[in-house]
């Protein structure tokens, strides 16, 4: 270990964290509001940090440095204190060493921050450029409240409906900037009466793929997927595992059964089916894969991920914006940076959506901002 640096590779010290917090301040990356993100149900963390009255300068980081030393990487160290002005301090240490603040929330008018311990995990959509990818969340009301669900969707939600007029402007202005692929979520898109006309739109300006429970294939929403053209969308059916208990303990009972009918009616429609299952553990990971190969469905067609702790979940992985390669998403409250946090203060880029080219400019600009600050780490941490 190189010297004046620690077991745990950061500078040892007190001085090397005030000297750490005479650098340039962090960006702000472009974001309305530099908030993190803000749970309705407490996060849930390994360790619990108390720091009382002590702040980065009188004895917080030693406290901080040994909770670390006694987690190991990815649990998760809450950070409890009634002086809330440690919190840019926090943030600002937890990017020089590329750990995570996840959370934060105010209890009994005491800071409560929560961070992931270890530097943020690659992402597999790295090489895809950014705006390659458009995500549209039609609406926020479900016919299901999956207890995992990341923008808190369930019958009771407000719909918070995107509407066909702008979803209209959005795919005119979406062909013009070269979006490659557009992703149609919710909420149930099925529950909007005008989904079909959503879906014409989308899929005229860049093929499309709709996620869906696969619930509500009957009726007029049948004759709705009839009218949509094969050739252009897709439908992304969420099935968490290959037997109903596991499925139906996030989704409610009777929904295992009856998402596999709507897979067998889309498939028996001519539509392109992808199977994707939301799981807990490397081992439920595995276990679909092997439920998937034996029923032949190719790499393509099938998306196996595991639950962010964001929305409705009480357990998952803890996500920092600097985890995630940013998608464009809108919402009728505006444009956020991922589709995992498309309800959350942390994400939002700008409440205007249009023009859409300035929404995407202003994503692109924060992405470029967040890693000319990697590569300022990266630099930073030169030890010869």
């Amino acid at each position: 270990m190189p010297s004046g640096h620690d077991r745990t590779g950061f500078p040892s010290g007190q001085d090397a964290c005030l000297q750490m917090f005479n650098l340039e301040t962090p960006d702000r990356l472009g974001f309305l509001e530099a908030k993190t993100i803000v749970h309705c149900m407490r996060t849930n963390a390994n360790v619990e940090l108390d720091a009382g009255t002590k702040t980065f300068a009188s004895g917080l980081l030693p406290d901080l440095i040994a909770a670390l030393r006694r987690s190991r990487k990815g649990d998760l160290v809450a950070v409890i204190s009634g002086d809330p002005s440690i919190g840019p301090e926090l943030e600002a240490w937890c990017r020089f060493t590329r750990n995570s603040l996840v959370d934060i929330a105010v209890e009994e008018g005491r800071t409560r921050w929560v961070l992931r311990y270890g530097e943020a995990r690659e992402d597999l959509g790295g090489d895809r450029p950014v705006g390659s990818r458009l995500w549209l969340y039609t609406n926020f009301d479900c016919n299901l409240s999956c207890d995992y669900c990341c923008v808190r969707s369930s019958p009771k939600a407000p719909r918070r409906a995107l509407g066909i007029e702008r979803v209209r402007r959005i795919a005119i202005e979406a062909a013009e900037l070269g979006v490659s692929e557009i992703f149609v979520t919710g909420g149930e898109p099925f529950m909007l009466p005008d989904i079909g006309e959503i879906l014409a739109a989308c899929a005229a300006a860049a093929p499309t793929t709709l996620l869906t429970n696969g619930m509500l294939f009957a009726g007029r929403r049948l004759e709705t997927l009839r009218s949509l053209p094969r050739e252009r969308v897709t439908l992304q059916i969420s099935l968490d595992s290959p037997t109903p208990e596991r499925h139906e303990s996030h989704r409610g009972k009777g929904t295992w059964a009856r998402t596999r009918k709507g897979i067998e009616r889309a498939r028996a429609e001519g539509f392109r089916v992808r199977l994707a299952a939301t799981v807990s553990t490397d081992a439920e990971a595995e276990e679909f894969r092997s439920f998937l190969d034996a029923h032949h469905v190719s790499e393509e067609n099938r998306v196996i991920r595991r639950i962010a702790l964001r929305g409705s979940a009480t357990q998952g992985i803890a996500l920092a914006r600097a985890d995630l390669v940013p998608e464009v998403t809108i919402t009728a409250e505006g444009v956020f940076w991922h589709p995992v946090g498309a309800e959350d203060s942390d994400l939002l880029v700008s409440r205007e959506i249009f023009p859409l080219a300035e929404s995407f400019a202003a994503v692109r600009g924060a992405f470029d901002r967040e890693y000319e600050h990697q590569r300022r780490l990266a630099m930073i941490f030169n030890c010869a």
